[in-house]
């Protein structure tokens, strides 16, 4: 059964088609395990916020500038959990920016809305863009794209200049340098920049990833070249031996599991579940890395290890691979649901 859900997933990933099965309803043996139904996933976010973060986004939303200030001020030089936040304040401030305004109004040279403005202005640019693929994509909205986000290029560059130890700004623009196209040698700055600051963040290593995928006008090679350049010379708990799964997933073509199951690949998945093992429980991207290893263990029918971190993970699926659907919510409970029922069967 595992088998056939699997392939079915997979072909449609493949294709692009997109999931259809609205009247899909879990099985009662994985609700009796304590998973959640398909309506309770947020897809949204990789997982829940903790209540300190969840009240202070709140009070944000609500106009307070000051508790984004908090929160920043709070995350310090743990550069992880700064990108993190800045991502998340940012996509707010995409939607609705007074209160970064009124910050800004306040403290004209503050270096973190000078970065939470350059982030704002990555989500906006996105946000006119959308999501869908470039042939759904009209003119009017590419045109809008590229003219806000080539402004984002000059704000990421102040908000370096005000806080120069800061790897963020440079992190951020790598979003900018994919949506613009830039040349490997720019690129390849940015990447000096970072790498002298933070030379293992995830987010930074994940982002350029992401400029080298074909589909951003890298190669499957280049991609997974970086991929593997970076796990090997990552330190246990940097999460990066993860790396070259997201390379994988970007990449594969094919239309059944038989490149998901190789023994390249399992040693691969291997490798980044004794990377999670040793990551800080706090990591802001650890939830995600469970995601992925969830959906090779489930290909890779190792059931009971993939069961296990679908457990960790439920409730909150707004992350690769299930946010590359039309449903995210819908991929996932049924690739979980048929794990999980495989899994009790072993």
């Amino acid at each position: 059964m595992l088998k056939a859900v699997v392939q079915g997933a997979l072909e449609g990933w493949r294709s692009g088609k997109e999931d259809d099965d609205d009247a899909y309803e879990s099985p009662d043996e994985v609700l009796a395990q304590g998973f959640l139904p398909m309506e309770r996933q947020n897809t949204d976010r990789r997982e829940a916020d903790s209540p300190e973060r969840s009240r202070a986004l709140a009070a944000v939303k609500g106009g307070d500038w000051k508790a984004a200030a908090a929160l920043m001020d709070a995350a310090g030089r743990d550069w992880q959990a700064r990108t993190d936040l800045t991502y998340q304040l940012g996509d707010l401030a995409a939607d609705d920016d007074s209160w970064l305004l009124a910050w800004e109004n306040e403290r004209p040279d503050d270096p973190t809305a000078a970065l939470l403005r350059a982030r704002s202005t990555v989500g906006l640019a996105w946000n006119i863009r959308g999501s869908r693929r470039a042939k759904y994509t009209t003119g009017e909205q590419f045109e809008g794209f590229h003219r806000t986000l080539a402004r984002s290029r000059e704000e990421h560059a102040r908000a370096a200049e005000l806080a120069p130890e800061d790897p963020t700004p440079y992190i951020s623009e790598l979003d900018t340098a994919k949506g613009l196209g830039y040349p490997n040698a720019e690129v390849d700055r940015l990447w000096d920049e970072i790498a002298a600051r933070a030379p293992h963040h995830f987010m930074a290593h994940y982002s350029a990833l992401q400029y080298w995928c074909k589909k951003w006008g890298g190669s499957e090679t280049l991609a997974r070249d970086f991929a593997a350049r970076a796990a090997e010379s990552a330190p246990l708990g940097s999460l990066l031996t993860a790396l070259p799964l997201f390379a994988h997933f970007e990449h594969d073509e094919s239309e059944d599991t038989e490149a998901d199951r190789t023994p390249r690949m399992r040693a691969l998945v291997d490798a980044a579940l004794a990377d999670a093992a040793a990551a800080d429980p706090a990591h802001p991207q650890l939830s995600g890395v469970r995601h992925i290893l969830a959906f090779y263990l489930s290909l890779q029918d190792r059931d009971k290890a993939a069961a296990e971190l679908f457990r960790l993970v439920d409730g909150h699926v707004g992350v690769v691979p299930w946010s590359y659907r039309g449903d995210p919510a819908l991929a996932y409970v049924k690739l979980r649901d048929a794990t999980v029922l495989a899994a009790a069967e072993d």
